[in-house]
């Protein structure tokens, strides 16, 4: 029964679309973003580390369509690059407020969170991501190292 469980499971992973991590770089897309030149071409951006063109791009893309969890969460990575943290904590509540299961935003919120110093709200993304994850996914393990690194270099 255990390995029909983990076999089902595993189905429903593979078969879930990339969406749930949209953001930092990977190629992800909403159900509509790949028509979108905007959103092609920010994804574009984030790849040559053009934040202020990502800004641009993914700005427009949500004055469109502002239930693009996908485009909230690049526009908050991007402005976390840029130095701007009211901007980068805004923008990826905001792809929560659409997608709370948003595994990219989750993630880089937490990583946002550790860069001011706020250790336990990174610890609640974390959480947040154990939840989401059937099984150990990419973003749980990208935030989950970050905090080690983070405690390694703030110990105390």
């Amino acid at each position: 029964m255990k390995e029909l469980v983990l076999g089902l499971a595993l189905c429903a992973l593979l078969a879930s679309p990339p969406s749930q991590a949209a953001g930092g770089g990977e190629d992800a897309s909403s159900s509509e973003a790949p028509a979108d030149p905007d959103f092609k071409a920010g994804v574009q951006a984030v790849k040559k580390q053009a934040w202020p063109e990502v800004v641009a791009r993914m700005g427009a893309v949500v004055r469109r369509n502002a239930r693009n969890a996908d485009a909230w969460n690049y526009l908050g990575y991007a402005y976390r690059h840029l130095g701007d943290m009211d901007k980068s904590f805004s923008h990826y509540e905001r792809a929560l407020q659409i997608d709370p299961d948003h595994r990219g935003a989750r993630e880089y919120l937490g990583e946002a969170y550790l860069q001011v110093g706020k250790v336990a709200e990174a610890e609640a993304q974390l959480r947040a991501l154990d939840k989401i994850c059937w099984l150990p996914c990419e973003e749980f393990r990208d935030l989950e190292a970050k905090l080690a690194q983070y405690r390694k270099n703030h110990p105390g």
